[in-house]
C-alpha cells in the first residue's frame, strides 16, 4: 500500500494554523472537506470520532509525529489528510515532544485491514529522520507532495 492510494491531494497544509489537539483535527477534517473527501454536513460527527479516539490515547507516535484516525459513516473509502505545523503544538505525544507532522486518517466503519495498514505505512516512512526533516524544510504543498510521491516510489 503506498499512501498516495489514500492521501487525498487537495487536504494537504505546509502550514497549519492550529494551536492545539482540537483546533488540529477540526483543521484536518476542513482539509478533507476543501478536498471534497468529505461532505461539510458529516465534518461535526467526524471531528467528535476523532476526538473520542484520542480521548483514549494519543495518537503523537513520538519524533514529532501525530496520526489522529479513526473510522465513520462519512467516507466509503480509506482517506487522509496531511498538514505541517510549523510553530509545532502540544498533542500529548508519547515522547513528551511537540508535534509538527500531522497524518489524519479515516476509514469507513466496516474497515480494518486497509486502515491498519495505512498506520502501519505512515507510521514506517515517518520513523525515517531524513523523511521527516525534509517533510519539514518544504516550502509549499506541491513540494510536500512530491516528497511524498518519491519516498512512496522509494520504498515500494
Amino acid at each position: 500500500m503506498q499512501m498516495m492510494d489514500f492521501l487525498n491531494e487537495r487536504a494537504i497544509s505546509c502550514n497549519l494554523g492550529a494551536q492545539d489537539k482540537e483546533s488540529a483535527i477540526r483543521e484536518l477534517v476542513e482539509l478533507l472537506v476543501l478536498g471534497g473527501a468529505v461532505k461539510e454536513k458529516d465534518a461535526a460527527r467526524l471531528i467528535q470520532v476523532l476526538l473520542e479516539r484520542e480521548a483514549l490515547g494519543s495518537t503523537g507516535i513520538g519524533h514529532g509525529v501525530a496520526i489522529p484516525h479513526g473510522k465513520s459513516a462519512a467516507v466509503s473509502r480509506l482517506i487522509s489528510a496531511f498538514g505541517i505545523s510549523r510553530q509545532g503544538m502540544n498533542f500529548d505525544s508519547l515522547d513528551g515532544e511537540v508535534v509538527h507532522i500531522f497524518f489524519l486518517l479515516v476509514a469507513p466503519e466496516d474497515s480494518a485491514g486497509p486502515h491498519l495498514k495505512a498506520l502501519a505505512r505512515i507510521s514506517r516512512l515517518l520513523k525515517d529522520k531524513y523523511f521527516r526533516e525534509t517533510l519539514l524544510a518544504a516550502k509549499d504543498e506541491k513540494t510536500l507532495l512530491k516528497l511524498i510521491r518519491e519516498e512512496d516510489a522509494r520504498r515500494h
